[in-house]
């Protein structure tokens, strides 16, 4: 199921739920807290937080009937927020501490991993064994478990998808974050991978919009044979629409990490579908709820990746995808 459908169908859950379903929970009402490290309006990280509670509801958990969410957005001090989250006590310090954390993407997690007390679930990291998130992916042991969307290999897949679209590009700008751990990481197998592809690599991004912009105008004024990957962060999340636009601008072929930015106007992704992890999220999260302990639940990985293509931003740069990479996309936008 497309992210576009679940707005639609997200209205329509309750009300279709199972009776048994609904009757499954216990009567007490259950607490749980989500880190989210976006803007609470942008548009990608509602699509991932209705999935999530999609498969809550899916599952007999309503907001307000048998659940109460504490939720913290933002890109500001995520560390005060994963405080607040775990020490949280609905405000009158009478209810008891959370009953388990949801915490979606890297940095989310990295800001609550300190914390022993409260079980967490995330969605969305890349290769939590290495960033220490987890001992292993069989046995995480710990009071941390979830969904890992890929590790850092798929850097070469990004760039042997821009070598396919835009064969005469030599030079890739790659828009990360240089404070987090998995922009760092990601880079760092790019430009391993990128003398595979015969291609130079510069890091670009920085900490904000202003930064994206200035780096990616600088980079596009060196070179008419440039192109563009953005790594998976919640500042690429956040800064999508200018991300997609300076590609535009300048005509730089952009490969992304998700079908979300070649759905609001991108060129061309490759990645796990963030939705379809934070709807099975809400599974394990389920499971806590009933008693279950994150050590027990091994850490799952995604088993699909999906290839979308964007014709129209390709006709506007001057691109003609190939007939192999058509057939192989697993949607075509028009």
């Amino acid at each position: 199921m497309r992210r576009r459908q679940f707005i639609a169908l997200f209205g329509g859950v309750a009300a279709t739920l199972p009776l048994a379903a609904r009757a499954q929970q216990p009567d007490r009402m259950r607490r749980i807290g989500v880190l989210m490290p976006f803007a609470k309006d942008n548009r990608e990280a509602q699509a991932r937080i209705t999935a999530f509670l999609q498969g809550l509801q899916t599952l007999g958990w309503t907001e307000g009937r048998n659940l109460q969410i504490e939720y913290r957005w933002g890109t500001g001090d995520l560390q005060k927020a994963a405080a607040e989250l775990v020490a949280f006590k609905g405000g009158v310090g009478q209810e008891p501490p959370l009953d388990v954390v949801f915490a979606n993407d890297t940095v989310a997690v990295a800001a609550l991993q300190q914390t022993r007390s409260v079980p967490i679930v995330f969605a969305w990291v890349a290769d939590p064994v290495s960033g220490g998130f987890v001992a292993s992916l069989a046995k995480p042991r710990g009071n941390i478990t979830g969904f890992t969307n890929s590790d850092y290999t798929m850097g070469a897949k990004w760039l042997e998808l821009m070598k396919e679209i835009a064969p005469y590009v030599t030079h890739v700008g790659v828009i990360g974050d240089p404070t987090v751990t998995v922009s760092i990481g990601q880079l760092a197998a790019i430009q391993s991978a990128a003398r595979m592809f015969e291609l130079e690599v510069s890091p670009l991004g920085g900490r904000d919009a202003r930064g994206i912009e200035q780096t990616v105008t600088e980079f596009a004024g060196g070179s008419n044979r440039g192109g563009l990957i953005a790594v998976g962060t919640p500042l690429s999340v956040n800064n999508s629409d200018l991300i997609i636009s300076l590609a535009a601008r300048y005509r730089l072929p952009a490969v992304y990490p998700d079908l979300f930015f070649v759905a609001a106007g991108g060129l061309i992704s490759y990645g796990a579908d963030p939705a379809d992890q934070n709807r099975q999220a809400a599974g394990y999260v389920d499971r806590i709820l009933k008693g279950e302990r994150p050590a027990d639940l091994p850490v799952q990985s995604a088993t699909k990746y999906e290839l979308v293509i964007n014709l129209k931003a390709a006709k506007a740069i001057g691109l003609t995808i190939p007939p192999s990479l058509l057939v192989a996309a697993d949607e075509v936008i028009e």
